[in-house]
């Protein structure tokens, strides 16, 4: 009889100290560290899109910013021809080093470029 009521004992205590394991304080920090991870997860998942400014050439996926941005220069001269200032475009290439890349079907990225001919 002995032997079953330190067993019985020991476990109610094994229960309670389970139970105090996870006091309402860190549940808090717990839940806290994950809302965390989450929120970092969220915004660095927003960075790729703008992760390209200040370089000029992407060494792991071999993207060179400047050629892409002289390519669309060229694409949009072609497209426009005498409405597009496509040597001042290529200047801005090289001046941003690619930062602003032009695309021929979005207005606000070619604006700079465009001229009104009479």
């Amino acid at each position: 009889m002995g032997l079953q009521n330190i067993c019985q004992s020991y476990n109610k205590f094994k229960a309670r100290k389970a139970y105090k394991m996870f006091s309402s304080k860190s549940v808090a920090v717990i839940f806290t560290v994950v809302a965390i991870c989450f929120a970092v997860i969220e915004v660095s998942q927003a960075m790729p899109s703008i992760g390209h400014y200040g370089k000029r050439f992407d060494s792991m996926g071999g993207i060179d910013y400047i050629q892409i941005c002289l390519n669309n220069c060229a694409q949009c001269k072609k497209m426009f021809g005498d409405y597009f200032q496509g040597q001042t475009c290529a200047e801005s290439c090289l001046k941003f080093k690619g930062k602003a890349i032009p695309d021929c079907e979005d207005f606000p990225s070619i604006a700079p470029f465009l001229n009104a001919l009479e």
